[in-house]
């Protein structure tokens, strides 16, 4: 097979594609090829660009037995590493090899997320069904005529059992936004209305934890395209946050203004609370599903672990914009802005 073969070849084909020839340099290199490793690495020596031990063993199987195989190829990136799957063919018998490069950095991350979440979802039931188990064994042996220690450990079972209970809910919550990600809503609510609702419901919890609720910026009515119940459930999960993580005797603030999105004007939510704020590196991270920044607080105080996940792909869902903006001491504040077409 000439050069001129070659190079048609590689150029026909749309994954990055390279070709080695006996001598073990590169024959040819096609557009794809060439923006991934550089260009001017045709005629140089295949190690100079693919120096990783699997790579390099499936490479020699193919140019010395003309066995074809494949190869996991990572190559360092600014924010995160990017993994390709490469299958090494031989051409035309032993002597030549091509190289295609598939990236599968998403397909990767995807199922670690479904390990995680499976893991996390394990590690979380078996906490309180170990609790479970424990007191009833207890309620059933040396505590069963002890009517004190009895009505304690009910209470604690009972906690326990809100706690499963609360994070069932949760995860059959996001189970359904996630589905519906797709599919914007139609309907037009008033946020203002929502906005009422759920102060209505959370205000006993702000007097119990002595904060003041309150609300500036524009007056109702306010549409936007939404789904009543989502959205409530976005407010009301960023509200009881800064109630609940924002510190007794605090102030929550829930702003109204405008904010312009690339495919037009946008309703802004902000929720501001005075609290001890969060450090800079957890930030990224405050929407995956199940972290937390103090895993033993936020249990306490009855969290999942799963309300900001859920809020973020309701927000997706919308086709809004959530910011989280925090600095240690300062306190935080959650941003949501919202189509209002």
């Amino acid at each position: 097979m000439d050069s001129l073969t070659i190079r048609a070849m590689a150029d026909a084909v749309p994954l990055p594609m390279i070709v080695i020839g006996q001598d073990e340099r590169i024959l040819a290199a096609n557009p794809a090829a060439t923006t991934l490793f550089g260009a001017g690495i045709e005629g140089r020596h295949h190690l100079l660009t693919l120096r990783q031990p699997a790579l390099q063993s499936a490479i020699a199987a193919a140019l010395t037995e003309g066995r074809g195989g494949q190869a996991r190829h990572v190559i360092p990136g600014p924010s995160q590493d990017v993994a390709y799957r490469v299958t090494v063919s031989p051409v035309a018998g032993p002597g030549a090899a091509a190289l295609t490069f598939e990236d599968v950095t998403e397909a990767e991350q995807m199922g670690q997320m479904r390990r995680d979440f499976v893991a996390n979802v394990s590690h979380e039931l078996r906490t309180p069904l170990t609790a479970l188990l424990g007191f009833i064994e207890t309620l059933r042996g040396a505590a069963r005529d002890d009517a004190a220690a009895r009505d304690r450990f009910l209470a604690i079972m009972e906690r326990e059992a809100e706690r499963m209970n609360r994070l069932i809910r949760d995860l059959l919550h996001l189970s359904r936004v996630e589905s519906e990600e797709r599919v914007r809503p139609t309907d037009r609510v008033d946020i203002a209305a929502l906005l009422a609702s759920a102060l209505a419901l959370l205000r006993p919890l702000a007097e119990a934890q002595n904060v003041t609720l309150t609300t500036t910026g524009l007056d109702g009515p306010l549409p936007v395209p939404g789904d009543a119940d989502q959205i409530t459930q976005v407010l009301t999960n960023l509200i009881e946050n800064a109630v609940k993580y924002g510190g007794a005797g605090g102030k929550v603030t829930i702003r109204l203004s405008r904010e312009a999105l690339p495919r037009g004007p946008g309703l802004r939510i902000d929720v501001i609370d005075t609290g001890e704020g969060i450090e800079s590196q957890h930030l990224p991270r405050l929407t995956e599903r199940f972290y937390r920044v103090d895993g033993h607080r936020s249990r306490e105080k009855g969290g999942t672990g799963l309300g900001l996940a859920i809020v973020k792909h309701i927000v997706n869902r919308h086709r809004g914009r959530m910011r989280i903006e925090s600095e240690k001491g300062k306190g935080s504040v959650f941003t949501v802005v919202l189509p209002e077409a």
